[in-house]
C-alpha cells in the first residue's frame, strides 16, 4: 500500500526519550534519560481513598463525559493555587488540560498556520519542538547564557523574523535546569507587548524548587493578554493521571477549547476530582515538602559525582530545583556515540541534539535524578563517567 501521509509528518521524527524507553526494558538498566518522578513518590493510598469516595458519591457524574473547559470544581480549586504563584485569574480564564504538553499543542494549534515563526530557547524541550514540525512553523532559536534566555539575542531575532510565538520555560528550565532571573522575565514580556507575540510560559517544574526564593510567574506581568501560562501535576502528583491547566484571555481560551473538543473532548473527569479533592484536603503542599526534600538529596548526590569523578573539562548546570542537569562536553565528544558506549554498559541518558531547533548541541546532554536512589546515581555516575574518560582519551 501506498500511503499518502499528510505533509506536516513529513520530519517529525519520533521522541528520542520514547525512543530510549525502549531500551531500558532490563531491571539492571540505570537510568538518566526520562523527566520522570520518583515512582515511589506517588501518594498510592491517598490516590486508591480519593478515587472510591469520589466513585462512591458522585460515580455517575463522574464516567459521564464532561465540559471541554474543564471540571468545575477543580477550576475553582485552581484560582487561588494560582494565586500563590503570583497569578490572578477567575475559573473562567482557566481550561483543564491532559498534561500541560496538550496546552503547547492547543496553543500552536490556535495560532499556528505554515511557515509561522516561534522563537525558542536553544536548547529547549524537545517534545515542544515536536509540536511545531506537526504545525508546520518555523522554530528559531535563541542563544541562552548561564541565566537563560540572551536579552539581545531576543530582541535581534524579534527584529529579524517577525515571530507569532514565543516558547519558553523560565523556571528550573527543561533540559538545562536554569532559571530566568526576576528582570529578565520583565523584559520578556514587555518584549511580547511590544512586538504583538504571544508567549507560551510552560511551568511544571517551579514548585520544584530546594533552594533559593521562588520567582513570580511571567503572567504576573502580563498586563494585555500576552502570555498563556501552562502548569501541570505530572511532576507533582502523578505523570499518569494527565492533569494540566492552561491559563490565557478568553478570545485565545475559546480557540484552545474548539481545539480540544476535536483532540480529546475533555480531560479525563475522574483524574480531574481526584487531583481536586487532593488539593482541597490540603495534601498537595505537605507532599511538595515531601518529593522536594528527597530530590534534594539527589541532585546533591549526582553533583558531587559529577565534580568527584568526571573529567575537568566538561561543564554543567547547578540547578536550584527541577529534574535536570545539563552537562556539556568537550566540543570532539558526541554523545549520541557515548550513549551507545554507555547502554552497553547499561547506564543511559538523553543526548543533547534533540533539543537543539537546529540540531547541534552534540557535545551535550541532559542527565535526570529524580527517578533514580542515591545508591543507583552513585553506580550510574561512576560507570558514565569511565565511559567518558575513554572516549576522551
Amino acid at each position: 500500500m501506498n500511503y499518502r501521509f499528510a505533509n506536516r509528518m513529513e520530519g517529525v521524527t519520533g521522541n528520542a526519550i520514547r525512543e530510549i524507553f525502549k531500551l531500558l526494558q532490563k531491571p539492571e538498566v540505570i537510568s538518566f534519560a526520562g523527566g520522570m518522578p520518583a515512582a515511589e513518590s506517588f501518594p498510592v493510598t491517598d490516590i486508591i481513598r480519593i478515587t472510591d469516595e469520589v466513585l462512591s458519591q458522585s460515580g455517575s457524574k463522574i464516567l459521564q463525559y464532561g465540559d471541554t473547559e474543564g471540571y468545575a470544581p477543580l477550576r475553582d480549586t485552581l484560582v487561588p493555587w494560582l494565586t500563590g504563584k503570583d497569578i490572578t485569574a477567575t475559573a473562567e480564564d482557566i481550561l483543564i488540560t491532559s498534561g500541560s504538553q496538550q496546552g503547547i499543542d492547543l496553543t500552536c494549534k490556535a495560532f499556528l498556520n505554515p511557515g509561522d515563526k516561534v522563537l525558542v530557547e536553544s536548547p529547549t524541550y524537545l517534545a515542544a519542538l515536536q509540536i511545531l514540525k506537526t504545525y508546520e512553523a518555523d522554530a528559531i532559536p535563541v542563544c541562552t547564557d548561564e541565566e537563560g534566555i540572551d536579552l539581545a539575542d531576543l530582541e535581534e531575532k524579534i527584529k529579524k523574523h517577525s515571530p507569532k510565538l514565543l516558547y519558553l520555560i523560565p523556571t528550573f528550565q527543561n533540559p538545562t535546569g536554569k532559571t530566568l532571573p526576576l528582570e529578565r522575565r520583565k523584559v520578556v514580556v514587555d518584549l511580547a507587548v511590544q512586538n504583538d507575540i504571544v508567549v507560551i510560559e510552560d511551568d511544571p517544574y517551579r514548585d520544584l524548587r530546594y533552594k533559593g526564593q521562588a520567582l513570580p510567574a511571567m503572567k504576573s506581568f502580563d498586563k494585555l493578554g500576552n502570555v498563556v501560562y501552562l502548569a501541570s501535576f505530572s511532576k507533582l502528583i502523578s505523570p499518569g493521571l494527565r492533569v494540566g491547566c492552561a491559563v490565557a484571555p478568553q478570545e485565545i481560551l475559546r480557540k484552545m477549547i474548539i481545539g480540544k473538543q476535536a483532540t480529546d473532548v475533555h480531560t479525563s473527569n475522574l483524574s480531574q476530582a481526584i487531583v481536586n479533592q487532593y488539593m482541597k484536603e490540603d495534601r498537595l503542599d505537605p507532599h511538595l515538602i515531601k518529593i522536594c526534600a528527597d530530590y534534594s538529596v539527589r541532585l546533591n548526590k549526582m553533583n558531587q559525582m559529577l565534580e568527584q569523578y568526571f573529567p575537568s573539562e566538561l561543564t554543567f548546570t547547578h540547578p536550584e530545583g527541577g529534574l535536570f542537569i545539563w552537562v556539556m562536553l568537550p566540543e570532539h565528544i558526541d554523545a549520541q556515540q557515548l550513549l551507545q558506549k554507555s547502554i552497553a554498559k547499561n547506564v543511559a541518558f538523553i543526548p543533547g541534539t534533540s533539543f537543539f531547533a537546529d540540531g547541534s548541541g552534540k557535545n551535550t546532554m541532559r542527565l535526570n535524578f529524580s527517578n533514580s536512589s542515591e545508591e543507583r546515581i552513585e553506580t550510574g555516575m561512576k560507570i558514565l563517567a569511565q565511559v567518558m574518560k575513554e572516549e576522551m582519551v
